[in-house]
């Protein structure tokens, strides 16, 4: 990951195919670069190895569980690995605990999205669980990147993404509704 893209950096653009739903007809959609822009949300992009493995899921369905905590924080919550949409449909399909997912899963096939972030890890060519909180503006304010055989703290994510929404300073543990630094 040596040309990970980082805080400060503007999101790469994207147009990807992602499956946002298990219901017969309406299991596809286009997500873009521009969604969360011109809703003005912050986007949460979590990045995850391979579909049916075993860390992923747990992470996965944490983040579905924690759906609302970001919706409540005009946050647009995303999923994504190299994994085909039809393969993380069938993924869906299979697993109890990813089959009402709250949350579309983005297929970067061609790998370019991953490629762009530099996530990809070198040998076998899919993304490591890197996760990106991005201002409603298109700019990288955090990264997270676990190795591919630790998951990642949802709560941490969230705890994060509320520091950055106060646009003040935070210190260390600070946690929503603590007092945040004042400069004198």
């Amino acid at each position: 990951m040596s040309n990970l893209l980082s805080i400060g950096k503007q999101f790469p653009q994207f147009k990807k195919v992602a499956v946002v739903s298990t219901e017969k007809g309406k299991e596809f959609s286009e997500i873009t670069s521009q969604d969360h822009i011109n809703a003005g949300n912050w986007m949460v992009m979590f990045w995850y190895p391979k579909d049916f493995t075993f860390v992923c899921p747990t992470e996965i369905a944490e983040f579905n569980k924690n759906f609302e905590e970001f919706r409540d924080r005009d946050a647009q919550l995303l999923g994504a690995s190299t994994d085909s949409e039809f393969v993380h449909l069938a993924w869906r399909k299979d697993h109890k605990d990813l089959k009402e997912l709250k949350f579309p899963l983005i297929a970067d096939t061609s790998k370019s999205l991953a490629e762009s972030l530099g996530i990809l890890e070198e040998n076998e060519k899919v993304a490591y669980r890197v996760t990106y909180i991005v201002d409603p503006q298109g700019i990288i304010r955090w990264v997270s990147a676990n190795d591919l055989s630790v998951g990642r703290n949802v709560k941490e994510v969230i705890r994060v993404l509320d520091a950055l929404q106060t646009d003040e300073l935070c210190p260390c543990n600070w946690e929503k509704g603590q007092e945040t630094l004042k400069v004198a």
